[in-house]
């Protein structure tokens, strides 16, 4: 039993020193350079998302044909489009669509992927195979082919596109959660917890769980790039957001008629889908690299 405690004890998260103290993880983002940038980025996006449709200078849904195609200017900053729309307008109003589909699509295949991996990797047995042999099934079929089958058969939409997307990566997440508990279950400090008698589910709560979710709450902020990457190339296609509404993707859509006599109108989208998918992917690296340097 004075093995098992040494080990328990080994385990156990030491206090940090007084000189020391710990700090939050937006503190070591701010401290990592690349993350710094993406952080800042992410947080004007976010303010666009949030605030901007409150403040919006016209109406974005309501043509104006005597003011169709005009160039940048005093009246409006970026132009505007076929139909006489405030190219401003729109692309700030289509900032919530497009990134709260992308955060609503990674939270959810994240919570699903979280719990059923952990589910299946605790159970094991019958319960195991079941899950694992489905996620097998959903994983040899690549992810963009099976959302634009999913899509045909629900129908064009933002909420079909969500589901689509959700449908098809989930399976992935759910294989790296279950990995990850397996490789924790297999550690020596849960089996001395299993050996002096300390219950189950508390083991998995206080010990195997929080681990496993950092591990794929890193997986999946890297992700995130790539989401709005693809839920944009979807609206591209006509699959999601349906007009009069904006997004960044079905605006680039509808410029590419004009690009010859109005370059403004690619200009704008593409720009916010790159600023986008920049700052989550330098946010994504720099998570990664923060919460891997402090499990080690």
């Amino acid at each position: 039993m004075s093995r098992i405690a040494d080990i328990l004890s080994y385990a156990r998260p030491r206090a940090p020193a007084m000189d020391a103290p710990p700090r939050s993880l937006l503190a070591k983002l701010w401290q990592h350079p690349g993350a710094r940038v993406g952080l800042i980025l992410s947080i004007i996006m976010g303010l666009i998302a949030i605030v901007g449709p409150s403040v919006l200078p016209y109406e974005p849904n309501w043509p104006n044909y005597g003011a169709a195609l005009r160039p940048p200017g005093a009246e409006h900053w970026l132009g505007t489009d076929s139909t006489g729309r405030d190219l401003f307008s729109r692309l700030v109003d289509a900032a919530h669509r497009s990134l709260g589909a992308a955060t609503l699509v990674l939270l959810m295949i994240y919570v699903i992927g979280l719990v059923v991996g952990v589910v299946a990797g605790v159970l094991g047995g019958v319960v195991d195979t079941v899950i694992m042999r489905l996620v097998d099934v959903l994983m040899s079929l690549p992810g963009t082919v099976l959302a634009f089958a999913i899509v045909g058969v629900l129908g064009p939409g933002f909420q079909n596109l969500v589901i689509a997307m959700v449908i098809a990566d989930w399976a992935y997440y759910a294989r790296l959660s279950r990995s990850y508990v397996l490789t924790a279950a297999s550690q020596p400090f849960i089996t001395a917890a299993e050996l002096s008698g300390v219950p189950r589910w508390k083991i998995l709560i206080q010990h195997v769980l929080p681990g496993v979710a950092i591990q794929l709450a890193i997986v999946a902020s890297l992700s995130l790039g790539g989401i709005i990457s693809a839920i944009s190339g979807f609206s591209f296609l006509g699959l999601g957001v349906q007009p009069p509404y904006a997004e960044w993707g079905a605006m680039l859509s509808e410029s590419r008629f004009y690009f010859p006599i109005a370059p403004w109108l690619l200009l704008g989208p593409a720009a916010m889908i790159l600023v986008s998918v920049m700052a989550a992917n330098l946010l994504g690296n720099g998570m990664r690299d923060v919460l891997e340097t402090g499990r080690r």
